[in-house]
């Protein structure tokens, strides 16, 4: 393995968001979010679940479900009782063809009882990006925008690929 391959570390994140597209843009509080092996995403907006969805064998038979806004506070706060919720992340991310990276809850919200799920992020990916929260605790979870829920981890690639992320989901916004 050479120096350039596996976990990025903080300096080599800080020159990618110096980059030209910087890797994360929008975010909040820099030096809060630059963590050691990531930087930290933060919640923007937050939607409850209001049909079903539906995955099949091809892309033509994917049907996202219907969503409901969950707006917050005066304050920016929401009150979430256990169940599931569709958030967005605040940044936006550009990943570049050697990179790619998966988020990761922070461990504030699992000693909560709140989880964050996330898929993959293919190398060459674009957008503010979303992400399940499950709120396991019975007793609910209070939440805040901008609050950070979950870290990014980017994996530096042996080699760029030749043809980055291209789904339905390329420069998504929220």
């Amino acid at each position: 393995m050479s120096e350039r391959d596996g976990v990025l570390m903080r300096e080599q994140l800080a020159a990618l968001l110096a980059a030209d597209p910087p890797l994360l843009r929008d975010l909040p509080a820099v030096e809060a979010q630059l963590q050691p092996h990531g930087i930290d995403l933060t919640v923007w907006s937050v939607a409850r679940f209001a049909s079903a969805g539906q995955v099949g064998e091809i892309d033509e038979e994917r049907r996202l479900p219907e969503l409901e806004v969950v707006e917050p506070d005066r304050d920016g706060w929401w009150e979430l009782e256990p169940g599931p919720y569709l958030v967005r992340f605040t940044e936006t991310v550009t990943l570049p063809p050697d990179c790619m990276a998966y988020a990761r809850p922070r461990s504030s919200l699992l000693r909560c009882g709140v989880a964050v799920h996330t898929a993959v992020w293919d190398a060459g990916y674009s957008g503010q990006g979303v992400a399940l929260l499950v709120v396991y605790n019975p007793k609910g979870f209070r939440l805040r925008r901008c609050a950070r829920i979950a870290q990014l981890v980017l994996h530096r690639l042996e080699r760029p690929v030749s043809e980055g992320y291209r789904g339905m989901y390329q420069g998504e916004r929220g």
